[in-house]
């Protein structure tokens, strides 16, 4: 049994949804959002309460049922309250800033990096080391950080790289004299 699955997902005041077959739509006051569920699993709408329970006892129909729960609830949270995304910046001369639609990194390349926004999420930095990635898709958010993260990686021995906002790196020792 899924512990995920068998959580109802409850509509906040302002929220609708609507199913037609095995199409959840979800309409809020920031966007409104549509996922297909595949047929292993059967969603329901009662009284503001949206329920997934899964067709059969298959191991695929058991594992689209806590995801299709997941992917519903993330839809309910992204309309409402959108999803945010922090990542730090650590290194001498590392810094970041945007223009227009456009990310600038400086991270000790020769070159600058310029790392181009996708529609629906938006980027800003408050301060040259910070960088705050916000939007109403979970899947978007997550992927543009680590794409951002992915131009540099945080290193063992000194640290230095982008992070996200309370991530713990483990330090290596360097080499002994």
């Amino acid at each position: 049994m899924s512990r995920i699955g068998k959580k109802p997902v409850e509509l906040p005041s302002g929220v609708s949804a609507t199913i037609s077959g095995q199409t959840v739509e979800i309409k809020g006051p920031k966007a409104t959002h549509r996922f297909t569920a595949t047929d292993d699993v059967t969603i329901t709408l009662d009284d503001n309460v949206i329920r997934v329970t899964p067709r059969g006892k298959s191991k695929r129909a058991l594992q689209q049922w806590g995801m299709s729960r997941t992917m519903v609830a993330n839809m309910v949270q992204g309309v409402t309250d959108g999803f945010k995304k922090e990542l730090e910046i650590t290194g001498v001369g590392y810094r970041a800033q945007v223009q227009g639609n456009i990310l600038k990194l400086n991270l000790g390349y020769s070159h600058e990096v310029n790392f181009e926004v996708p529609k629906g999420v938006t980027v800003t930095c408050p301060k040259q080391t910070e960088i705050v990635i916000e939007g109403d898709d979970s899947q978007l958010v997550g992927q543009v950080a680590a794409n951002i993260r992915e131009w540099r990686a945080p290193e063992p021995y000194k640290g230095k790289g982008i992070r996200h906002k309370g991530e713990y790196i483990f330090r290596k020792e360097g080499k002994k004299k």
